[in-house]
């Protein structure tokens, strides 16, 4: 598939749920959230029939995302259902790790690609007070869950927030230089409850960590999926990757659409433009489902408009970022 720029589109990040058992506080508000019903959901059926259709159509990557996806029960099945599609050559996780620990040898047996997850400070008490509920010890037990059991390409998350200092910044890299892990530090974005938030630069980041530990080296190829840029550092196991959307815009290499949790097509993260898709998935009918996708992605835009307009006002969450 190709879009009205000869952007080819192999990548899918789909969500399977928009629940989440953490309320970061730029991502979720505290109490108030309305969730999806459990009808309104793409089911596991759905799910297959849309993959199964996507791959038929050039689609190789699929990113399992949420809310939280392994919240959701059957999320294991599911992702070793996908495995098992022709044409589908990778399927990848995004976790906040909370339940990590649980399922981690699960995923391996169901030939998981790789997983994310999120840590946004190593600070016990400020991992609280940004995630509200969470405990900074379960999420590390999913990490060294998923390091014990040899889940393949690993990477840690972490929104780059300008209360980040450099101390803290320092504390998650090193993660990349005791196990071979990838840390990648993400450029805040303004969807949400985040557009009310600072951030740090891509540039601030390099400097504190060339600081202490010399010179980033460019790592030339691409590990996983996505749009980040890899540096290696000097007797580091894993490498420093940073996805800076605004920053670094690397929209002119846009490989991906977005599905959220109930069947909407998205062409890009900051727009709200797209497609329903779940009543053509309710028929069966992958012609009429195609024509609509292929539609949508026609109408992809060139690049986002962060900085020039409000773009999409769900919470990242719904929007399965």
């Amino acid at each position: 598939m190709k879009d009205s720029f000869g952007r080819t589109i192999d990548y899918v990040r789909l969500s399977v749920t928009d629940r989440c058992d953490l309320r970061c506080t730029y991502c979720m508000p505290e109490t108030g959230m309305c969730f999806l019903k459990k009808a309104e959901v793409l089911s596991f059926s759905e799910i297959l029939f849309l993959i199964e259709s996507l791959a038929e159509h050039g689609v190789r990557k699929v990113k399992i995302t949420g809310g939280e996806p392994l919240t959701r029960k059957d999320t294991v099945p599911i992702i070793k259902a996908l495995k098992a599609i022709k044409g589908i050559e990778k399927v990848t996780l995004t976790t906040n790790g909370v339940q990590l620990a649980r399922y981690a040898q699960e995923l391996k047996a169901a030939g998981l690609d790789g997983v994310n997850i999120s840590i946004d400070t190593l600070e016990p008490k400020e991992f609280r007070q940004i995630t509200r509920v969470g405990a900074l010890p379960q999420v590390l037990s999913g990490l060294n869950a998923a390091l014990a059991v040899g889940l393949p390409n690993i990477k840690v998350n972490t929104v780059a927030r300008g209360e980040l200092s450099a101390e803290a910044i320092c504390r998650i890299a090193e993660l990349a230089q005791e196990d071979a892990l990838h840390v990648r530090f993400i450029e805040l974005m303004p969807i949400g409850l985040g557009s009310g938030c600072s951030g740090k630069s891509q540039e601030e980041i390099m400097a504190i960590l060339t600081e202490r530990y010399g010179a980033l080296t460019a790592f030339e190829q691409r590990l996983g999926n996505g749009p980040a840029n890899y540096y290696s550092l000097p007797d580091f196991k894993g490498k420093i990757g940073f996805i800076s959307a605004l920053g670094h815009c690397f929209c002119a290499e846009c490989d991906r659409i977005r599905i959220t949790a109930d069947g909407s097509l998205k062409t890009c993260l900051h727009m709200d433009d797209g497609c329903e898709l779940k009543a053509a998935l309710q028929t069966g009918n992958k012609s009429l489902l195609m024509k609509q996708i292929l539609s949508a992605i026609q109408q992809k835009p060139e690049k986002h408009h962060f900085l020039e307009k409000q773009g999409d006002k769900r919470f990242m969450s719904q929007i399965g970022g």
